[in-house]
């Protein structure tokens, strides 16, 4: 039989029983709830691949004349047709591509390919659907929205290369960027 201790329990006992039972709780909220910090962005030099596109191509590669210091270039990639392409099977067109992280992290990107055009706009807007048309510099994009409405693309067909703007931005943004783009 346990026997009672004949000690009144302190000020100072209730306290320690308090930190005996908040410390822990502290460290466990601490480690559950805090958030974790952003992997960095890894950036890259897109010219040199760039100037082998439009050196192989055979279409006139665009780019920008220049682009914001705040963006961030996270995503280029030339592949000539019948290349192995990001999953191993081979490319089924020249295909040019460049991505950016604009100042509030929205990706951008430019797609430019010369075969399977129905193909290559269906997978770089998302299935989007048609949204009217936008005048850029004087030649007329089609717009296309996603069917979320989240992303928004301008799209220029031509006879021998389809071009693709796209990103999570207003149709404005988007041809502010396409007004950019130049073939050297």
């Amino acid at each position: 039989m346990a026997r009672a201790s004949s000690r009144t329990a302190s000020t100072g006992d209730m306290v320690r029983s308090l930190l005996v039972l908040l410390i822990p709780v502290i460290v466990i909220t601490y480690f559950f709830t805090r958030t974790p910090a952003e992997p960095p962005v890894r950036t890259l030099d897109w010219t040199p691949v760039l100037a082998q596109a439009r050196d192989q191509a055979p279409f006139p590669v665009l780019a920008p004349r220049a682009v914001p210091p705040s963006w961030r270039a996270t995503q280029v990639t030339w592949v000539p047709e019948g290349r192995s392409y990001l999953n191993g099977d081979p490319s089924p067109r020249n295909l040019w591509q460049l991505g950016f992280l604009d100042a509030s992290n929205t990706y951008v990107e430019l797609a430019q390919g010369d075969l399977e055009p129905r193909a290559l706009v269906e997978d770089k807007t998302r299935e989007g659907l048609p949204d009217g048309t936008s005048d850029v510099a004087g030649t007329t994009w089609e717009r296309r929205i996603s069917e979320d409405e989240r992303t928004r693309s301008l799209v220029l067909g031509g006879a021998d290369v389809t071009t693709v703007v796209v990103g999570d931005l207003p149709y404005g943004e988007l041809e502010s960027f396409a007004s950019t783009l130049t073939t050297g």
